[in-house]
């Protein structure tokens, strides 16, 4: 299992790399897993918040666990969420390029 992180690309390149940080986190506090015992982590990019939205409805949907980041300094929107999962639900979504 891998940690999977998706984060938003209207966000700058510095806020991206640091809501992810966030993302790992918050699963880290909400979530801790030996499946994932600080293994493999794959940082992917949505278009926007309303698409990490899309995403958390579709983990919901499919009892998958995950955490979010809501940062307060940007009107406590959903910045970046973190999913453990083998993968197959992230397909299609690019890599994280800073």
């Amino acid at each position: 299992m891998k940690l999977y992180v998706l984060v938003r690309k209207d966000l700058s390149k510095s806020q991206q790399a640091i809501q992810s940080g966030h993302a790992v986190a918050e699963w880290l506090l909400c979530e801790p897993s030996p499946q994932w015992g600080n293994g493999t982590l794959v940082y992917l990019s949505v278009k926007n918040e309303r698409d990490l939205h899309k995403w958390m409805y579709k983990l919901e949907q499919r009892g998958k666990p995950f955490a979010k980041f809501i940062e307060p300094d940007i009107g406590d929107q959903v910045t970046a969420i973190a999913s453990l999962s083998d993968g197959e639900e992230f397909k299609g979504l690019d890599l994280l390029r800073l």
